[in-house]
């Protein structure tokens, strides 16, 4: 059968490689579509387990516990990068997996998302593959300081990075990092095929940044493309603090974000959604700094002011439905719940205002800095809804500079 051809219909079962918060989102809008899900995660009762019709417990590698999914299901899905890419292709061998593993393999290891995305044309930060202390010298003389040492698979919120501030730290910072990710199991450059695959590490240039803008675009299997409006995203220590909507750039900046995630995920053949981050520096480039094939912490903003939300439009995409309309009919500023906030979050529940909506994702242990939930605040206007966010006091420093 053409894949283009084929339409999973409500009633039938998805299949989530993953039991997060993500996944937990788009099972309760795939239930209200009339879809039955079966998630595949190593934690017992995790977020989206507690909303599947079952949950198989086995870690992502297990490949028989990988095949009882794709029995079990229709189609499958995945919520997060960190999903085996080997198992994720031998479930394409049994089973329908319409966002596919190639992609997921890009996404995965920085040096060769960046490669792939450059050789599209698409403008990425500038980088370096660093496989040894000489590369990252180089790194050092082509890309100028400060620069930033990432490892070029896994780490996420922060984790895993490093600022080298100047030549004086490279040693320095090399050999730190080169314990914390050591070269065992890594093939050399060219073993693997590409230097880029090879890369345990990316350094990549430190960008003077305006703001971050983010675009959650979907793409149907038959090439349907449609954004959801753009986002400003302010962290603070690394993690998704605020997602801003619309955002504090011009039109033409939001035009620009926007048509570099519709490239994005043409140029990749996404079918599902891409989430596309990027960089708008002091004169107005705007630069990716990475995607993610999946719903995104900053497209949460979409289930409470948009006409179809991120995680109803993935669904739509992988089951070949027509793409929902991604109309915003509110500003709306997204703020994200960690573990250091949940109580006071809790305790404000009964006193919320009636614009403000609380998500709680189901976790069990509230450690800092992991994301235990969000709010989403409707208001006339941005400003508006930042200084009732202020007002709340859960969140104790400022939010964001104005």
């Amino acid at each position: 059968m053409n894949w283009t051809d084929r339409i999973i219909l409500p009633g039938q079962t998805i299949g989530v490689l993953g039991g997060g918060q993500l996944g937990r989102m788009m099972i309760l809008e795939g239930r209200r579509m009339g879809y039955r899900f079966v998630t595949l995660d190593p934690t017992p009762d995790c977020p989206a387990g507690q909303v599947s019709d079952r949950q198989i417990v086995a870690p992502y590698t297990d490949v028989a516990a990988a095949e009882e999914l794709a029995a079990s299901c229709d189609v499958i899905t995945y919520e997060f990068e960190n999903v085996d890419a080997q198992v994720a292709q031998i479930l394409e061998q049994r089973s329908y997996v319409p966002q596919g593993s190639r992609l997921l393999r890009v996404a995965k290891h920085r040096v060769l998302e960046k490669s792939t995305l450059a050789g599209f044309g698409i403008p990425v930060t500038p980088y370096r593959p660093v496989h040894s202390l000489d590369d990252l010298q180089v790194a050092g003389t082509t890309l100028g300081f400060p620069l930033v040492l990432k490892t070029a698979t896994g780490g996420y919120d922060g984790k895993g990075q490093w600022r080298i501030e100047s030549a004086a730290q490279l040693e320095k910072v090399w050999a730190s990092a080169a314990e914390e990710v050591p070269a065992v199991g890594v093939p050399a450059a060219g073993a693997a095929g590409t230097a880029d695959v090879a890369a345990r590490f990316i350094a990549e240039a430190f960008i003077d940044l305006a703001c971050e803008l983010s675009v959650i675009a979907a793409r149907s299997p038959k090439g349907e493309i449609r954004t959801f409006p753009v986002a400003e995203n302010v962290h603070r220590d690394h993690i998704l603090h605020l997602s801003i909507v619309p955002p504090r750039v011009s039109d033409a900046l939001q035009q620009t974000a926007e048509a570099i995630a519709r490239r994005t995920a043409h140029a990749l053949e996404v079918v599902g959604l891409i989430a596309v981050e990027m960089f708008v520096t002091r004169d107005g480039q705007v630069l990716v700094n990475e995607i993610a094939p999946r719903p995104h912490n900053s497209g949460h903003y979409t289930y409470d002011a948009c006409l179809t939300s991120q995680f109803e439009q993935h669904l739509r995409a992988i089951c070949n439905l027509p793409l929902g309309d991604t109309t915003r009919w509110s500003p709306v500023v997204m703020v994200n719940i960690l573990g250091e906030h949940l109580r006071a979050a809790v305790a404000a529940a009964p006193n919320l205002p009636p614009n403000v909506k609380l998500h709680l994702y189901g976790k069990q242990g509230a450690a800092a800095k992991r994301k235990m939930g969000h709010l989403t605040v409707l208001a006339d206007s941005t400003e508006a809804a930042l200084d009732q966010i202020a007002e709340l006091g859960i969140w104790t420093t400022p939010l964001v500079s104005r």
